[in-house]
């Protein structure tokens, strides 16, 4: 087995442009998908730095580092077992692919940037295509749907990461757990009088998460570090709550993920809300038509709705968004950053980003409404709205129809 270089570097391809709202504000690695996010996943897995090729206006939150031996690898896809055996092989200028495109690739560091923007440089590699492998199928976000509909076998494949060879916390008498999956309990994490259904998969719950009593829980389930669970919440399988969110109502397949608050009575399913989001309380957010058809979302890419393939699509929220109470969301809704919904009915199944209003219609708001709004939310978590974070929500404002191709 060769030496798998230490100085790891991820990379989208344009894979970004299609998981857009949801990467307007950071690359495609640090989506989360069960309880880890993509670097996180590729770093436990590989014991390595990690850094990004990734759009010129988030280089500087997420800047790129060269050493003498890197390995590139394409974050659309998941680690498993059996690519990281392929990598785990791969020497010096040698790459794997999938259907002729590049999974990864063990580079010299004069050569990564080349290979990270000029595929016509993938010439000068040894490759493998393994998608003519037979039981070789491994798991891609390359749409936001893909996020929610991997949710529950990536909580499985997190859970086994992430305990392995630890001692969970003793769960109290107080709460009934059953079931055939495991259940973990953090350091710190508090947990009283609720059920923990573990039959179709594990739960886990993080470091000083708190879930108040009567919550009703049913793996697989993520409760992330420091995040809260409302009393008598109903989160069902293929959740998660991630890192200091908070949660209540009903919740079923969906993905918060990080510092967003669904914190009140209101359905939200098969879903990913992006981060500093608040769902006001009794938003509800269809995820199933009424004539049980197809559902399409919208395409920062083809700038029409497309076909999902699902019959279950809720909402796919951008970073900063928010929502009035008892708003009322249709299935398939897409909505970019920072925006403000308020008002009866049901508004547009696209809202574009930095905009304000619902059915009656929208208006954009001004950039220093929005980041005055991004400064006050990020402060409740203590938090600084610093200049590199108000630069990146400038630039998008100012930039937007630029950013999609």
């Amino acid at each position: 087995m060769t030496q798998i270089p230490e100085n790891i570097i991820l990379f989208g391809d344009d894979h970004w442009f299609h998981l857009l709202p949801l990467t307007f504000t950071r690359p495609i690695g640090e989506l989360r998908t069960g309880i880890l996010t993509i670097r996180e996943k590729w770093a436990y897995e590989l014991h390595a730095n990690i850094s990004y090729i990734t759009q010129d206006y988030l280089s500087e939150k997420y800047p790129l580092r060269i050493e003498k031996n890197n390995l590139l690898i394409n974050s659309s896809f998941l680690p498993d077992q059996i690519l990281l055996s392929y990598i785990s092989q791969l020497k010096q200028n040698q790459a794997i692919f999938w259907k002729e495109e590049l999974i990864a690739a063990n580079v010299p560091g004069e050569e990564i940037l080349e290979l990270g923007i000029n595929k016509s440089a993938w010439d000068n590699l040894s490759g493998t295509d393994i998608s003519s492998i037979q039981h070789i199928s491994p798991l891609r976000v390359t749409r936001p749907q893909h996020l929610f509909q991997h949710n529950g076998i990536e909580i499985t494949k997190d859970f086994r990461r992430i305990t392995n060879r630890k001692s969970s916390q003793t769960f109290s008498e107080t709460n009934i757990v059953f079931g055939k999956h495991p259940a973990f309990l953090e350091e710190g994490g508090v947990i009283e009088a609720c059920t923990i259904n573990t039959e179709d998969g594990p739960v886990y719950i993080g470091k000083h998460a708190q879930i108040m009593e009567g919550s009703h829980l049913r793996g697989p389930l993520a409760i992330c570090d420091h995040a809260v669970v409302k009393m008598g919440a109903k989160l069902y399988s293929s959740t998660t709550i991630g890192p200091y969110c908070k949660a209540g109502g009903e919740i079923n397949n969906a993905i918060l993920l990080a510092n967003s608050n669904k914190g009140h009575d209101g359905y939200l399913g098969n879903s990913v809300i992006g981060e500093w989001c608040n769902l006001g309380a009794d938003t509800n957010a269809s995820n199933l038509k009424n004539d049980y058809s197809e559902v399409r979302l919208w395409s920062y890419v083809e700038k029409k709705f497309v076909q999902t393939g699902l019959t279950f699509c809720g909402l796919i929220m951008g970073d900063h968004s928010k929502t009035a109470i008892n708003t009322m969301l249709n299935t398939g809704t897409s909505i970019g950053i920072a925006c403000n919904l308020y008002g009866s009915g049901f508004p547009r199944n696209y809202i574009p980003s930095f905009s304000k209003g619902g059915a009656s219609g929208f208006q954009k708001t001004a950039l220093s409404e929005s980041l005055t709004m991004a400064e006050r939310m990020m402060a409740r978590r203590q938090i600084h709205l610093d200049d590199l974070e108000a630069d990146i929500l400038k630039h998008i404002y100012l930039n937007h129809d630029s950013i999609t191709p």
